[in-house]
């Protein structure tokens, strides 16, 4: 009987549905992080009869056939890549990118990766790094003397020290694109790496190519819509509690068969 095997695939379907949508749940107040959602497809057909196959010996053709689906499987988890909302943090190395762009990190490995979180920091040298201390590339030094620190919407990093009102500058953040930033691995800690999938990173500076530009003391929010998220739930859970229904159901048919007498 392919009902259980079937209403399996759904559960199965389901549930990983219902993990992906408490993934978003409890990403709600992570910075910059954009909803995944589940996406399927139906699995491979049995073609008890083929449509357009030969009926007869006149040469009539079988106007559509038979073809049993043998039940569902998981296509993909895709990013909805969405502009969060912009509030203010008011912390001089805040940083929100009012546009599609990402921050280029260098991890200890010497590999890029890329982030939207702006929640920047600064080690005891003065090196601007993100909360897991990764650098921002290129890397930005902020002279311990420095009084306060400025950051244009053009990512342009100025220092200004007592002695002086005007300010230094000391370097510029890049913004990088995608032309499918969909295809983005993601690697946690709001990190992304580069796949064949995304294509080649394209570097430039804020205001420049449509990647966005940069707003000092702001925080990017998280792009989920929890109504939305808790909607979506309540279906999955639905579609759990049928395809459960179909299992009993099809355990009930096999358990009348086997006491025919």
């Amino acid at each position: 009987m392919r009902a259980l095997k079937i209403a399996a695939t759904g559960m199965s379907a389901q549930q990983m549905r219902v993990e992906t949508i408490s993934n978003n749940l409890s990403n709600m107040s992570t910075t910059g992080y954009n909803a995944r959602r589940a996406e399927f497809a139906d699995l491979h057909y049995q073609q008890m009869s083929r449509a357009g196959a030969i009926n007869a010996s006149d040469g009539t053709v079988l106007p559509t056939g038979v073809q049993l689906g043998l039940g569902v499987r998981p296509a993909a988890v895709s990013v909805q890549l969405a502009q969060g909302g912009l509030s203010a943090s008011g912390g001089d190395l805040d940083i929100a990118i009012n546009g599609k762009g990402f921050l280029e990190v260098t991890l200890p490995s010497g590999a890029a990766a890329y982030t939207r979180d702006g929640g920047l920091k600064r080690t005891g040298e003065g090196l601007i790094v993100t909360s897991d201390g990764h650098p921002i590339a290129p890397e930005i030094v902020i002279p311990e003397d420095a009084r306060d620190i400025s950051i244009n919407a053009d990512g342009e990093v100025y220092a200004y020290f007592e002695d002086n009102a005007a300010g230094q500058l000391l370097g510029q953040f890049n913004l990088t694109g995608f032309s499918n930033a969909k295809g983005l691995e993601a690697l946690g800690s709001n990190l992304f790496s580069e796949t064949e999938a995304s294509g080649p990173p394209l570097v430039s500076t804020p205001g420049q190519d449509g990647l966005g530009i940069v707003r000092q003391g702001y925080l990017e929010d998280s792009s989920v819509d929890a109504v939305r998220e808790i909607t979506e739930l309540i279906e999955a859970q639905r579609g759990y509690e049928m395809n459960a229904k179909v299992i009993s159901a099809a355990d009930q048919m096999m358990g009348a068969t086997t006491q025919v007498r």
